[in-house]
């Protein structure tokens, strides 16, 4: 049970970590109590983007940047129809916002979205544990299910109780129940089926802005589904939870017809597995909008948009073979040599573990989409 802050004193409250560790602050957003995976966002801007990602789902999003709230909420920038995230963790949340779109405060935003939060801990601390210890289950308690410091290890068993994200199948619990369509802007060049996995909306967007029809189908979709549309290419969305849960069935007919693939994020992870690489978690993932990323081909860095706890567990620096043909590893992260894209040398297919669509930016990645056109304007020719 949650309820808002707004009007009075902030209620008092407490992050418990699942190896026993604490911290008190006072109740931001919605009081109550919540639990999820505690995970760091190492992002400046773009908190509403973050909150709306459907790939938070299950996750409890601290952030490192001390400052949040500052632009307050706008009702252009949300990358779904609402707030994801399990809990949010901020150090100093802005008193008033400003900002020529802000249309109500974060904390507004948060109570009347049922979202528990904390504010006015060390932030920088949390994330050094979590980065030490890696990412674990986390609570949430704020007002009267804080209790006092005598019930912490009542409040501990909860947050060990609480399911773990390893193993976890949550695409079809954020994903569209219904395919909708996008139309292309301008003259319509392509028709694209993208699985929705946890899909944000600037995704088909920037699609739309290429030319590209874009019908956005259930994670659910069969390959039936997918090529009742005739689609020029199929695109596999972003998502959350364990790429071990999902089907491939879908990935590997589309990969048999050679149907140009394009893939971000868990869309990368399910290429790779479907190639038959194993995938891992990751100990505390990479989530922010300024991770490096070499382009393997061209020798490019790319400051990047990521948010993802598991990896594909590829070979860096050897030509794979697969049941496809051909397979490398085209992007890596520079900060820790983890995978961050997949190309097939013998099929229209390829995928990056990061975010191109940018939304809060950067934009360094926007070619990608371009890339996935060549393909389609290819396989046609």
């Amino acid at each position: 049970m949650t309820t808002s802050t707004r009007g009075a004193a902030p209620a008092p409250a407490v992050l418990v970590l699942e190896d026993g560790r604490t911290f008190r602050g006072r109740a931001y957003g919605a009081v109550g109590e919540t639990f999820g995976e505690a995970v760091f966002n190492t992002g400046m801007t773009g908190y509403q983007e973050t909150l709306t990602d459907p790939s938070y789902h299950r996750q409890v999003v601290v952030m490192t940047a001390p400052h949040i709230g500052n632009t307050g909420v706008n009702d252009e920038d949300d990358e779904s129809k609402r707030i994801w995230v399990a809990g949010y963790v901020v150090r100093d949340p802005a008193r008033i916002p400003s900002n020529w779109r802000s249309r109500r405060t974060l904390d507004e935003e948060l109570a009347a979205q049922g979202v528990v939060g904390i504010s006015g801990i060390d932030t920088r601390a949390l994330t050094r544990h979590l980065r030490e210890r890696g990412a674990m289950r986390v609570g949430i308690f704020s007002g009267d299910a804080v209790g006092s410091l005598a019930d912490e290890s009542a409040l501990l068993a909860r947050v060990q109780a609480a399911p773990q994200m390893t193993g976890a199948d949550l695409s079809a619990e954020v994903a569209t129940t219904e395919t909708y369509v996008v139309p292309a802007i301008g003259e319509k060049r392509f028709t694209v089926a993208a699985l929705d996995l946890g899909i944000k909306g600037m995704t088909p967007h920037r699609m739309a802005e290429r030319g590209i029809e874009v019908h956005v189908l259930p994670a659910t979709a069969t390959v039936e589904d997918v090529y009742a549309i005739q689609p020029d290419g199929v695109f596999l969305s972003n998502g959350p939870g364990d790429p071990a849960t999902a089907d491939l069935t879908v990935v590997k007919a589309v990969l048999e017809r050679s149907t140009p693939l394009f893939g971000i994020c868990f869309g990368n992870q399910l290429l790779g597995r479907a190639l038959g690489f194993g995938t891992y978690k990751l100990k505390y993932g990479h989530r922010g909008i300024n991770q490096p990323v070499q382009d393997r081909a061209t020798g490019k860095v790319e400051i990047t948009a990521h948010n993802h706890g598991f990896a594909v567990d590829a070979p860096l620096d050897t030509v794979s073979d697969t049941p496809y043909g051909r397979a490398e590893v085209s992007h890596v992260c520079l900060n820790d040599d983890v995978v961050e894209g997949l190309r097939l040398l013998d099929r229209p297919a390829f995928s990056v573990q990061y975010h191109p669509e940018a939304a809060a930016g950067p934009h360094d990645a926007a070619y990608l989409f371009d890339r996935f056109i060549s393909l389609m304007e290819d396989q046609r020719a």
